[in-house]
């Protein structure tokens, strides 16, 4: 059996740099004889580097975390493949996010909200319910960040895969990583700084709540250009005793 696998696309915190995209990851797993792929998150300056990875055209699904720019902006550009492509309009694929995801996008574009991007993807909202996508399950939970924001939860074939997109140190995050195979989680503040409260993560808070949440690997990701990743990755060793790294392009996780 494959085991399901998670391509970092670009993991540059709040805007691209100079080394990566803003935040995209490329879930890729079998399910009834092919291959799905799934996007967690779509951020600006993604779509580019996505095409060394895969076609962009066999993307089945795009789930966004929130609606930051460095998040979802480059949906614009897919948006243009979908609907522009020489080879003709492609089908519908489906696009999850929070609330007023649909109107977000197409301002985005500089489209009106009817239809604006609606005749190329099919809009959903995250509620209760778990998101089904051949054979990912994924589930959606609120954390704390300055607009409505999401972590994500993917189970697939037994293994289970956490990504917290942008939140503060809360307790939602500690419950959806609880015994994770693996935790994606951003890591945007070092403790040196004069950090506002409920934006972002420290790699030390991040290291902590990957202990508290008995995960088995953390990968620390969204750590903007300004910072020393490094830095980073030793506070994250001070609180988390488990293995640790830093998210890079092109870099793949089995889970």
């Amino acid at each position: 059996m494959t085991r399901p696998t998670l391509t970092v696309v670009g993991c540059s915190g709040s805007f691209a740099g100079p080394d990566s995209a803003a935040s995209c990851y490329l879930l890729q797993g079998r399910h009834d004889g092919r291959t799905w792929r799934v996007l967690l998150d779509l951020g600006s300056g993604a779509l580019g580097p996505l095409h060394r990875y895969i076609d962009p055209l066999e993307v089945d699904a795009v789930l966004f975390t929130h609606l930051h720019p460095d998040h979802y902006f480059d949906i614009s550009g897919l948006y243009v493949m979908w609907r522009y492509h020489p080879g003709g309009p492609r089908p519908r694929i489906p696009v999850w996010g929070p609330q007023g995801v649909r109107d977000q996008v197409a301002r985005a574009y500089g489209l009106a909200p009817d239809p604006g991007m609606t005749r190329e993807f099919e809009f959903h909202e995250y509620d209760d319910e778990p998101v089904r996508l051949g054979p990912f399950t994924i589930r959606a939970s609120r954390v704390v960040h300055p607009v409505a924001a999401y972590g994500l939860r993917v189970e697939s074939e037994g293994a289970l895969l956490v990504y917290s997109g942008d939140t503060g140190q809360c307790q939602q995050l500690v419950d959806l990583a609880q015994g994770a195979d693996l935790l994606l989680c951003e890591a945007a503040f070092q403790e040196s700084g004069d950090n506002p409260v409920d934006l972002h993560l420290t790699g030390k808070q991040a290291g902590a709540t990957a202990s508290e949440a008995g995960v088995h690997r953390l990968v620390l990701t969204h750590v903007p250009p300004w910072h020393d990743p490094q830095v980073s990755l030793a506070e994250a060793r001070e609180s988390y005793a488990g293995p640790v790294e830093l998210a890079a392009p092109g870099a793949t996780y089995s889970f």
